[in-house]
C-alpha cells in the first residue's frame, strides 16, 4: 500500500497534468486565432493606406477645409487618453504593460496641471481604472480579440465627440503594436487633432487628382473622408492590439505548459524517491528481524525434545518430625 506522502504526490501530479492539458489547449487556440488576426490586419491595411493617400493627394491639389479634426492647438489644457487592452487575462504582461503606460500618461497630465478624460477598451482596463477611482469618460468591452469595423466606428464616434464637444485639446492612443509573433511594443500615438492641411499635403501628389472631377467639390470630399480616416486608424490599432493579445496569450500558455511539464518531472522524481525510501525501510526491517532470529543459538528442535523428556508430574516429598521420613506401616 502506498504511504500518505506518496498519495499526496500522486494527487499533485494528477492536478498538474490536468492544468497542463488546459494550458496546452489554450495555446493551440491562441495560435490559431493569432494567424487569423494577422490576416485581418493585413486585409485592412490597403484600405487605410488608400484613404490616407487620397487625403494627402486632395490636400496637395489645393483642397482646403476648415474641419474640427484639423483644429490647431496652441495650449493643451485637457488630454484624452484612449487605452486598448483585453477583455480577458492569461496573456502574460500584455494588459499590465499597456495599462501602466496609460496610467503614466494620465499622471504626466496631472503633474503638468492638465485635466484628463479616460476612454477604456477592454474589461481589464476598465476594472483597473475603476478600482482606483479614475473617472471614465467612456468604456467599451466584449470585442478585444475579434474587433469589427462597427466597433471601431462606435469608439471613434465617442472619441471625436470628446475632442469636439468634450473640451479635449489632444487625444492620445495607447495600444500594443504588433511587430511579429515574438515582438510586440506598447506605443503612444497622437490620435487627434490630425495634421493640418499643409502638413498632409507635403506627403501627397498634386497631379494624382488631375484627371478627376469632384462633386460637389474636392474640399467637400476631403471633409467627408476625414471622419472615415479617423475610424480606419482606430480600426487598425484595434486589429494590432488583438493580434498582440493573442500572441502574448500563446506565449504565456506555452510557458505555462512547459512549467507544468517541468513540475510533473520533479514531482515524479520525488514520488519515486519516497517509494524507494519506503521499500528500503521495509527491506531493512526484514533484515533486522532475520538477524534477531539468527542471534538465538538454541536449536528449536532441542527445546522441544527437552520439554518432552521432562516429567510433567514430579513425585511429592513430605518431611516428618525430627527430620525423619515417615515410611509406610510395617506388618
Amino acid at each position: 500500500m502506498p504511504g500518505a506522502q506518496e498519495r499526496i504526490l500522486r494527487r499533485r501530479i494528477g492536478s498538474v497534468q490536468n492544468t497542463k492539458k488546459i494550458t496546452r489547449a489554450m495555446e493551440l487556440i491562441a495560435a490559431t486565432r493569432v494567424v487569423k488576426a494577422q490576416q485581418r490586419a493585413n486585409e485592412a491595411r490597403p484600405y487605410a493606406e488608400h484613404i490616407t493617400q487620397v487625403i494627402q493627394d486632395l490636400s496637395a491639389a489645393g483642397a482646403e477645409v476648415d474641419h474640427p479634426l484639423l483644429r490647431p492647438v496652441d495650449e493643451v489644457r485637457k488630454v484624452g487618453v484612449v487605452v486598448l487592452a483585453a477583455d480577458r487575462g492569461l496573456a502574460g504582461a500584455y494588459n499590465s504593460n499597456v495599462i501602466k503606460t496609460a496610467e503614466r500618461e494620465v499622471q504626466a497630465a496631472r503633474s503638468e496641471g492638465r485635466e484628463f478624460a479616460l476612454v477604456t477598451v477592454g474589461r481589464k482596463a476598465k476594472g483597473y481604472f475603476s478600482f482606483r477611482h479614475y473617472d471614465l469618460a467612456a468604456s467599451f468591452e466584449g470585442f478585444s480579440e475579434n474587433p469589427d469595423f462597427e466597433d471601431a466606428v462606435a469608439v471613434a464616434a465617442r472619441v471625436v465627440d470628446l475632442f469636439i464637444e468634450g473640451g479635449c485639446d489632444r487625444i492620445d492612443l495607447v495600444y500594443t503594436k504588433f511587430i511579429s509573433m515574438g515582438s510586440q511594443e506598447v506605443v503612444v500615438r497622437r490620435f487627434l487633432p490630425l495634421e493640418d492641411s499643409a502638413t498632409i499635403a507635403e506627403a501627397g501628389d498634386e497631379t494624382a487628382t488631375a484627371g478627376f472631377e469632384f462633386e460637389p467639390s474636392a474640399s467637400a470630399v476631403l471633409e467627408t473622408l476625414l471622419p472615415r480616416y479617423v475610424e480606419s486608424r482606430l480600426f487598425a490599432a484595434l486589429l494590432d492590439a488583438a493580434a498582440s493579445e493573442l500572441a502574448n496569450r500563446q506565449r504565456a500558455m506555452k510557458s505555462a505548459t512547459d512549467n507544468a511539464q517541468e513540475l510533473i518531472v520533479k514531482l515524479t522524481r520525488k514520488m519515486n524517491q519516497v517509494r524507494q525510501d519506503a521499500i528500503t525501510t521495509e527491506i531493512m526491517e526484514i533484515i533486522g528481524g532475520a538477524e534477531a532470529l539468527s542471534d538465538d543459538k538454541t536449536d528449536p528442535e532441542e527445546l522441544i525434545l527437552s520439554h518432552l523428556d521432562s516429567d510433567p508430574f514430579p513425585p511429592l516429598t513430605t518431611h516428618g518430625v525430627g527430620g525423619h521420613h515417615a515410611g509406610p506401616d510395617q506388618t
